[in-house]
């Protein structure tokens, strides 16, 4: 049964239940391979992914960036969340320019939405998935005084092309951790919440 204060629409949960191994690849080494979702995504509206209304337009079209970056149509994300003058678009941006592996730039978009909540929220539970792992510096570094997004880049640069590299599966977690806080919040933001 669903939540009814959870305004994702059907469309977004269908979109997420596509694929359970989305979003897995640090820096994809193809555009998105996923045609249903990429069919749908192309027809999709901001708001076609919520229930009611649109309180945050830009919120609603964050949530597209981010639905396109899940199944690493980085182009079409990248599309959107340039466009998005505000910290919430920055984000996106940021963790596109990662995944597309132009980690520099990421930094520079990092930087553009220090202040954003979800940067906390993911400071929050981020340690709960390092804590799993076996102690490593460039881990810990991660959380050391809050959430560093410019260490997580730092990380994902190291390790992005290393598949046997414990780090790149805590990566990989860490990845989806932000992706989901950050689209959550743009679900939220978008609804009203």
């Amino acid at each position: 049964m669903n939540d009814p204060t959870d305004p994702l629409s059907s469309l977004g949960r269908k979109l997420l239940k596509l694929d359970p191994d989305a979003y897995g690849a640090l820096v994809p080494s193809a555009a998105g391979g996923n045609a249903i979702a990429q069919d749908l995504l192309e027809s999709a509206r901001p708001a076609d992914l919520i229930t009611g209304s649109i309180k945050s337009p830009d919120d609603a079209q964050a949530m597209l960036a981010g639905l396109w970056l899940y199944f690493d149509c980085l182009d079409q994300s990248h599309r959107i969340s340039q466009r998005l003058e505000n910290p919430t678009g920055s984000f996106w941006h940021a963790i596109m320019h990662r995944r597309e592996g132009d980690f520099s730039n990421s930094k520079y978009w990092y930087a553009r939405c220090a202040s954003h909540p979800t940067l906390a929220t993911l400071a929050a539970n981020a340690p709960r998935l390092i804590n799993e792992m076996p102690a490593d510096k460039s881990l810990l570094r991660l959380i050391a005084t809050g959430w560093n997004p410019s260490a997580f880049v730092d990380l994902v640069e190291q390790v992005h092309d290393k598949p046997n590299d414990p780090r790149h599966r805590a990566a990989v977690a860490l990845q989806r951790l932000e992706w989901q806080l950050l689209f959550d919040h743009c679900t939220r933001q978008a609804a009203g919440g």
